[in-house]
């Protein structure tokens, strides 16, 4: 009997990256005349070509409150992430960071993803764990617009990763089976405005938190820093922690951070803990392509970050 997986798991990483992901990282569209409509037709919504699964687990609806972002409209960020073969999307919402009440941010995202998602965008709520009645706000997340996770955004929220409430809300969040992602950061801290105060976002407490609830399931998004400070071991060996890919840095950043290697990260962080992401529309979502295909990974390597481990995250 043939293994139809056979062909699967002898295509080579050059060949793999050539044929699925190059293409999709820089796809043109064709404009020649035949291609293009009639005039007055509408045009066709573009469908990528047959490759691989790719779940983008940290990407953002609405309008980031500084300036403005190329895709901030829903419709045209699903058809950016569609023609780069980006199969689901976790969507949270630029709105969380700043509204000062979060169930409207969370009810509209949920209306969103579902009217203007087309299937490929997955809500992501938001609870702040200093303000009243942040329970209410997760129940509703989790039983009235059944988000999968929530995320947290303790920069622009005001409150530490050592803050006591935090611990009482992963609690909850593992009792219900959630999710919680953790924004390390939004933007690079030098060209914040000038009247936002949204400091670093240190880990360095966060093994031993959760040490106390190991049932948690955490993901950080855009790790950078964290992956510069010295307590990535401790988070590696003690905890489930993983990671996005969206603001490793670097030439063959993926690869060396993986081996070890990597000349600014002080972290060797296993394959299994690292997930894609774009942080999209912030960051063009190619940026997270080309750094997949430029680190040396072979095709097994790629499938983990690319999909397998978010589809364990989740569940």
């Amino acid at each position: 009997m043939i293994d139809p997986n056979h062909d699967r798991l002898r295509l080579d990483r050059r060949s793999f990256v050539k044929a699925a992901l190059v293409p999709a990282a820089l796809a043109i569209p064709d404009n020649s005349p035949a291609r293009r409509p009639a005039q007055g037709a509408e045009s066709p919504p573009e469908e990528p070509a047959a490759g691989p699964e790719i779940i983008d687990t940290n990407v953002h609806l609405f309008r980031w409150p500084f300036r403005g972002l190329k895709y901030d409209r829903t419709e045209a960020l699903v058809q950016k992430l569609r023609r780069h073969r980006i199969a689901q999307a976790w969507a949270g919402s630029f709105e969380f960071v700043l509204h000062k009440q979060l169930d409207g941010a969370n009810r509209l995202l949920a209306a969103e993803c579902r009217e203007q998602g087309r299937g490929l965008l997955i809500p992501i709520g938001s609870v702040n764990p200093v303000w009243p009645d942040w329970e209410e706000d997760l129940r509703r997340c989790h039983e009235q617009y059944k988000m999968p996770g929530i995320r947290l955004y303790p920069a622009y929220h005001g409150y530490g990763l050592d803050h006591p409430e935090l611990l009482r809300l992963l609690a909850s969040a593992a009792r219900r089976g959630l999710l919680v992602q953790i924004v390390i950061r939004m933007e690079d801290e030098r060209v914040h405005h000038p009247s936002i105060v949204a400091p670093v976002v240190s880990a360095a407490r966060l093994p031993e938190i959760l040490a106390k609830v190991p049932e948690a399931r955490v993901q950080l998004l855009n790790a950078d820093t964290v992956f510069r400070g010295g307590r990535v071991r401790a988070l590696i060996e003690q905890t489930r922690t993983t990671f996005d890919i969206a603001a490793v840095e670097g030439d063959g950043g993926i690869g060396r951070l993986v081996d070890g290697t990597h000349p600014t990260y002080r972290c060797l962080v296993p394959m299994e803990r690292l997930l894609f992401g774009s942080h999209a529309p912030f960051f063009p979502c190619e940026s997270a392509l080309l750094k997949l295909f430029e680190s040396p990974l072979d095709r097994p390597q790629l499938d983990k970050v690319m999909y397998a481990n978010a589809h364990r995250l989740l569940g």
